[in-house]
């Protein structure tokens, strides 16, 4: 790898509760490979997962360079802080590559009064009318709008600023891939407003070569995209035009690139967004997670005898904290407690039924959205089982295996690349 990290067109960020899949989850890149399309792999995980788990970054990195060495994947590979702060960026600083720079805590922040004035100052481009290629109209804006819109992302652009220099004081200038994370916010950016956060992150030097913006619509963990399907299409678009526009008046890196976070299952957007790319030519960074714990899970359950006891151990003791699981991800999950099976009909499943409920089929009758939902966030029950989860996740690491790659490759990468 050169001494500068340059994030190829298309990357897929994969995470690994338990640093076990790295291997499965990277034969789906080498499937992409070998259908002639160069996909890079990124492994990413936060410090939320490491403190559930009781890993660190550096299992990480020693998993994904364990993969990397058994499958001869002689390609380039990444591994992200995922969601770092000032506050949590140290500990990944020795392992990562990547950075994803969360700041959306500090939207809304107001900037000092002398800084919004400088900012308007370097931009007086930004009012009046503004003509973007492949928006349809010319995007009017007021000085006043623009005041309004710098007020509220501002502070959290200075903030993106300071840890990025952080990091590099470290790392060094070029050596890690920098993204900026915005999604976890409440209503999506308008291109306005996107085209404003990346004149910003201009001005603050940020060399960022991947940006998470908020979407339209509900990006629930673990299942399907749950909004406006034009609506979400039209946003993507417009963000990509606004991105094409920022690189060339503010001199971004070239290789700028949308993120979509919580981005994996989300089968019914992979067609709105393939599409979008083709007509921009545009790289895209997908973000996935827990659907390669489930599908461990899964991997477990169809192993049957001691790995489908356990899967239903886990669903019972998830019930029973459900409300405990469920708050950190409160704004990522929709579960209707009604519609979670009893656990006394769970002990009664077969393998199949199990499989049937849990696995992301949604033309199954019998797939179970909140079931899956509340296994997802359920993979703290399963940490605090310790080596006796893992030993079983060991026994089984052929068909918990197969299944990985498959969800990552057949539901994923070829919908969304291949």
């Amino acid at each position: 790898m050169s001494n500068r990290c340059e994030l190829g067109k298309f990357s897929f960020g994969m995470g690994d509760r338990f640093a076990h899949q790295a291997k499965a989850q990277l034969r789906a890149c080498v499937l992409a490979a070998g259908c002639g399309v160069d996909i890079v792999p990124v492994w990413n995980k936060s410090q939320r997962e490491h403190a559930i788990i009781g890993s660190n970054p550096a299992s990480v990195r020693a998993a994904a360079e364990q993969a990397v060495k058994e499958l001869g994947w002689n390609g380039p590979w990444h591994v992200d802080a995922d969601h770092i702060r000032l506050a949590t960026v140290g500990w990944f600083l020795d392992s990562s590559d990547f950075f994803t720079i969360d700041v959306a805590e500090a939207i809304g922040r107001p900037a000092a009064e002398d800084f919004t004035r400088a900012f308007m100052g370097r931009h007086p481009e930004l009012v009046g009318k503004l003509e973007i290629a492949h928006i349809q109209r010319p995007v009017a804006t007021s000085r006043a709008e623009v005041m309004c819109i710098a007020g509220k992302y501002l502070f959290a652009v200075q903030e993106a600023g300071k840890i990025y220099r952080h990091i590099a004081q470290v790392k060094g200038e070029g050596r890690f891939i920098t993204e900026v994370s915005m999604d976890e916010t409440d209503s999506p950016q308008t291109p306005l407003e996107l085209l404003i956060i990346l004149a910003a992150t201009a001005d603050e030097k940020i060399p960022l070569q991947t940006i998470a913006p908020k979407f339209t619509g509900r990006f629930n963990k673990g299942v399907d995209y749950a909004g406006d399907l034009e609506r979400f299409e039209r946003e993507f678009s417009e963000a990509l035009a606004v991105m094409a526009f920022a690189v060339q008046r503010y001199g971004l890196p070239k290789n700028l690139k949308l993120s979509v976070h919580s981005g994996s299952d989300k089968f019914s957007i992979y067609p709105p967004i393939r599409r979008a790319l083709a007509r921009f030519g545009a790289g895209l960074h997908l973000k996935t997670a827990g659907t390669t714990w489930l599908e461990e899970l899964i991997g477990l359950v169809e192993a049957g005898g001691e790995g489908l006891a356990l899967a239903k151990e886990i669903y019972s003791e998830a019930l029973d904290h459900t409300a405990e699981l469920c708050a950190p991800y409160a704004a990522v999950i929709d579960i209707d407690p009604a519609k979670l099976p009893a656990k006394e009909r769970v002990r009664n499943w077969t393998a199949g039924q199990y499989v049937a409920a849990l696995r992301h089929e949604p033309q199954c009758k019998e797939f179970n959205p909140h079931f899956r939902q509340l296994l997802h966030v359920g993979y703290k029950v399963a940490a605090k089982m310790g080596r006796r989860y893992l030993e079983l996740v060991e026994s089984y690491e052929a068909v918990i295996a197969k299944n990985v790659t498959r969800n990552l490759f057949e539901r994923h990468l070829q919908p969304l690349f291949v």
